[in-house]
């Protein structure tokens, strides 16, 4: 059996499996379509990743452009703080984020849906951390918005995180100097979320944009507003 216990943004789902425990140990059902289904949870998942980090790590915040990509989050060993950030224009939470601690004594589990950004910080000395996936990885449709962007404003329960340098690099000067990475071609639309920007058109030369990078020309042009720019944002929630 599992709960939905209460959450802030519309789409997240909190989930509290029953854990049956004796002096022997525990079992718990991290999973049964039907009844995630009936809590909330109805996508259907394609592929599971599994990551252990060190105390003070800080993975995020990401997501996949098209087709977009659902998690099912949860904690295996130690304690993390996962967050959700609402990115899917038109919600009336757009912009804005949510956080629950997940560890390995509740066993909580957060789906967070397509449109999100997520990412985590470890709060014990280890932590493993399972994902359910609702599309398969694709490193072309991969974006971030930075960790520490003040508009987001993120309350992260660690002083002094430690990144990626694919993560810091989405923290840094936006109108820095930047080694070109894989590129996309960002679509048209409108409006902002954090610091992120719709570009509208395309550009005549795709190597201009990077994945992972920060756009000189928008800088220039005085597009660029905010930390925040690693992907094609338009495309979430669609």
């Amino acid at each position: 059996m599992v709960e939905r216990l209460d959450t802030e943004l519309d789409g997240t789902v909190l989930l509290q499996p029953t854990v049956h425990g004796d002096e022997r140990g525990f079992l718990i059902e991290t999973f049964s379509a039907p009844a995630w289904r009936e809590a909330g949870v109805g996508v259907e998942f394609v592929q599971d990743n599994h990551s252990r980090s060190r105390a003070g790590i800080l993975r995020g915040l990401h997501f996949q452009t098209r087709p977009g990509q659902a998690k099912l989050v949860r904690c295996l060993r130690g304690r993390i703080w996962d967050v959700a950030v609402d990115l899917r224009r038109g919600s009336p939470t757009y912009g804005r984020w949510e956080g629950h601690e997940l560890d390995d004594e509740l066993h909580r589990q957060l789906f967070v849906p397509v449109g999100f950004a997520h990412g985590f910080c470890v709060l014990s000395d280890v932590a493993d951390v399972h994902y359910r996936l609702s599309s398969l990885y694709d490193a072309e449709t991969e974006a971030g918005i930075a960790w520490d962007d003040p508009e987001v404003g993120v309350e992260w329960p660690v002083a002094d995180p430690q990144v990626s340098d694919g993560v810091a690099l989405l923290a840094g000067d936006p109108c820095g100097d930047e080694v070109v990475e894989t590129p996309i071609r960002p679509q048209d639309t409108q409006g902002a979320v954090a610091g992120v920007r719709d570009f509208a058109g395309e550009f005549d030369d795709p190597a201009q944009y990077s994945r992972r990078g920060k756009l000189r020309r928008e800088c220039e042009a005085g597009l660029y507003e905010g930390r925040l720019l690693s992907g094609a944002v338009p495309s979430i929630g669609e």
